[in-house]
């Protein structure tokens, strides 16, 4: 029944989604598979510490580039949008007490400065001109489409509300995360 070992991101991620959803402990770990502690635990350090699972990874060194540096960041992108990754960390260093890598440049910009799309290899940034909050940089909203299919599949269709309820938990439990990995990595 139980599972060894810590639980990944992705696990993780589905012990808080089927407790939010209002499965209760014991429902959660017989339909994940997990101990009712391992439930348990997992929600209350997620409830109470208000995490996002790849937070718990993190070593604990302080950020190199803060708020003020990411604007900063931000500005010497704009003035030349056609600066590599190179040029804009050594521009970013000039005049600072703290200097930055390469690597510290590109994770920060990966992390959510901007919209943007990186082509492979590549060590310049583009930025994509796209309308705020469009469902097609939405991958939930593919999700959707794959959960309702799934449900649509099903032998015996739901009748009520908590049958549906029930139908939808048991898809979303199904759903592997190569398929969440092959939404986000579909986006533009």
């Amino acid at each position: 029944m139980g599972k060894n070992g810590d639980l990944s991101d992705f696990e993780g991620g589905k012990v808080v989604g089927a407790r939010l959803a209002g499965q209760s402990i014991s429902e959660t770990a017989d339909l994940l598979g997990f101990s009712c502690s391992t439930i348990s635990r997992v929600y209350r350090e997620w409830s109470e510490k208000e995490k996002i699972f790849s937070e718990w990874q993190l070593c604990g060194r302080k950020c190199l580039v803060d708020v003020r540096g990411q604007r900063r960041m931000g500005r010497l992108v704009r003035d030349d949008r056609k600066a590599k990754v190179t040029q804009i960390t050594t521009r970013y260093n000039q005049g600072m007490q703290n200097t930055i890598s390469e690597r510290t440049t590109r994770r920060r910009w990966k992390s959510g400065l901007q919209q943007q799309k990186t082509t492979p290899g590549a060590t310049s940034f583009t930025v994509l001109q796209w309308p705020p909050q469009s469902p097609d940089l939405n991958p939930i909203e593919h999700l959707w489409d794959v959960m309702e299919r799934e449900i649509r599949i099903i032998d015996v269709q739901p009748t009520n509300l908590q049958q549906l309820r029930g139908a939808i938990m048991s898809v979303w439990t199904k759903i592997s995360e190569e398929c969440f990995q092959l939404l986000v990595e579909s986006m533009p």
